[in-house]
This record gives C-alpha cells, sequence and structure tokens, in this order.
C-alpha cells in the first residue's frame, strides 16, 4: 500500500490524473458560482423603464420661433433645480396666437 502512494505522487504527471484535475477544477468552478448565484439571491427582472416628468407650458405672448426671457427664465430655473431638459424633465411648450388658439413650437 505504502507503494501505490509513492507511485501515485511520482506518477502524477499522468493523464489520466492531469484529467480529473481538470475536470475537479470545473466543478469547483461551477459549484462556486452556483453558490455565489444562491447567496445573492439573484432574480432576474426586466428593468421598466422610469418616468420622466412632464410640464407643460402655456403663454399668451410670445412667438413659438424665438422663446422670450420669461421661457428662458423658466429653463434657467428648472437647471438651477438640477433638472436637465430631455433628459430627466421634458418640458412642452405651447403659445397663443390670434384667435385664441393653441400652437405648439412645431407646427
Amino acid at each position: 500500500m505504502d507503494k501505490s502512494l509513492r507511485n501515485r505522487f511520482l506518477n502524477s504527471d499522468s493523464d489520466d490524473n492531469r484529467k480529473s484535475k481538470i475536470q475537479n477544477l470545473k466543478w469547483v468552478g461551477i459549484v462556486a458560482i452556483v453558490i455565489t448565484f444562491a447567496m445573492c439571491g439573484v432574480v432576474a427582472q426586466a428593468q421598466q423603464p422610469t418616468k420622466i416628468p412632464r410640464i407643460g407650458y402655456v403663454s399668451g405672448q410670445g412667438d413659438p420661433k424665438a422663446p422670450g426671457p420669461l421661457v428662458e427664465g423658466f429653463r434657467q430655473g428648472l437647471r438651477d433645480l438640477g433638472y436637465v431638459e430631455g433628459k430627466n424633465i421634458l418640458v412642452e411648450y405651447r403659445y397663443t396666437v390670434e384667435g385664441g388658439w393653441i400652437v405648439s413650437p412645431a407646427s
């Protein structure tokens, strides 16, 4: 029995022993990953898109193509509060024209 143990250690570079070591390392890696996921409680869920607040700006004066100083002041106030137009807040601008119609800047 003592000879068989000695032969195992002396002949440790045999092909069978290398294959078993590689397979054992693969199993150790797989078990480590499974334990990590089990301990962390990984739950696969789709991320819901965040809702961006929307503000409606209605003005009875001014031109949709060239916003006046009131609109620029409004935008500056939003920037001072940390809002970035188009990123974390949306502002829809509407202007009244002759006849009381409300138009958007795009029209």
